[in-house]
This record gives structure tokens, sequence and C-alpha cells, in this order.
């Protein structure tokens, strides 16, 4: 498995429902329904798929290497990466707090869900594209041959943890209703279903 390969894979599903969740976002500010299970459903995917198994192998894995071999952790791209992994905690914090409120939501909530969204989305489609043009480059030139291959057997036991195993099939299938559900409306190439996950994939 190339780690590099698989990090950019993950992105594009992320990418994916990324759309979902902004095509859900301003369907339910026109409705004007609330619909918390779903945008639940959305947070369960950031926060299981995004978060614990894509930026864990980066922070944990890749990132670490890339300190190991001279990059800075306190400055320079890593940091910034690790900060904006911060930043896209926060925002799905207040999506997530929405999503289990009690009682409906107001035309306020629906605001904030709508505007948390669409931030979230293009910040996080701005760390994706610096990962994928700046960062990533950056590790497979810098990093050394036997370095390269230590990321990736680390990130095969990190996906074959038992604790995360049980979790593929349904990360799969969340995924793929979201797209399917609510990615159309934004780009309708977008509503396919992912083929790949990468990780748990």
């Amino acid at each position: 498995m190339d780690a590099i390969e698989t990090l950019m894979n993950e992105h594009r599903t992320i990418e994916r429902v990324l759309d979902g969740l902004v095509g859900f976002a301003d369907e339910v500010q026109r409705k004007g329904s609330t619909e918390k299970d779903e945008l639940g459903r959305f947070v369960t995917f950031v926060r299981e798929f995004a978060d614990a198994c894509h930026h864990g192998k980066e922070e944990d894995i890749l990132f670490a290497a890339m300190v190991e071999h001279g990059f800075p952790r306190s400055g320079g791209p890593i940091a910034v990466m690790l900060h904006e992994h911060d930043q896209g905690r926060g925002l799905v914090a207040i999506l997530r707090a929405r999503a289990e409120q009690p009682g409906a939501w107001d035309d306020s909530d629906r605001t904030e869900i709508a505007e948390v969204s669409h931030g979230f989305a293009e910040m996080l489609r701005g760390h994706i594209h610096k990962e994928d043009a700046i960062l990533y480059p950056m590790a497979e030139q810098h990093l050394p041959p036997e370095a390269m291959e230590g990321v990736a057997e680390a990130c095969e036991r990190y996906e074959a943890d038992p604790a995360r195993a049980g979790k593929h099939e349904a990360l799969h299938a969340l995924a793929g209703e979201l797209i399917r559900r609510h990615a159309a409306a934004v780009h309708p190439e977008a509503s396919q279903t992912p083929r790949g996950l990468g990780c748990c994939g």
C-alpha cells in the first residue's frame, strides 16, 4: 500500500461528503426543517472517518515521521496542518451540538448550521489542497525510502486495528448514503457512490 496514495484517495471521499453536507444544510434552511438525525450522521462520518481515521494517520504516523526527519512541528506546514485540524474539530463540535440539542431547530439554528457547514467545507477543501499540493510532495521528496516504507506499514497496522475494523463497512455505507442523498445538489457527479475510502476500505 502506498500511504500517500491512500491518504489522497481518502481526501476525494471526504470532499464528496462535504458536497453532501453543504447540500443538506442548504436544503434544511430552504425547507425550514429539523433533521437532527441526518446532521448527526454527517457528524459521525466526519468524526470517525475524516478525523479519527484519516487525521489520525496523518498526525500519528506521517507527520511524526516528518518531524523525526527534521521537519519542525511547531512551525512550517506541519504546524499549519495541525492548527487546521483543530479548527475543523471546533466547527464540527458546533454541528454536533445542533444535532444533539433538545427541541426543534429555529431559524437561527438553521442559519448557524448552514454557515458552519459552508465554512467547514471551504476550510477543509483548502486544507486538503495544501496537503495534496505541498505537504505530501514534501514528504515524498525528503523522507528516505525506508521511512516511507515505515509510514506505509504503520498505516496498514493502524487500519487493521480491531478497534476500527468493526466500523469499516458502516463508514462505507454511511459515506455512500450521504453522497447519494445530498451531494447532487452541489455537484451532480459527486452523487456517485465512492468506490473506496482508503482507510477503512
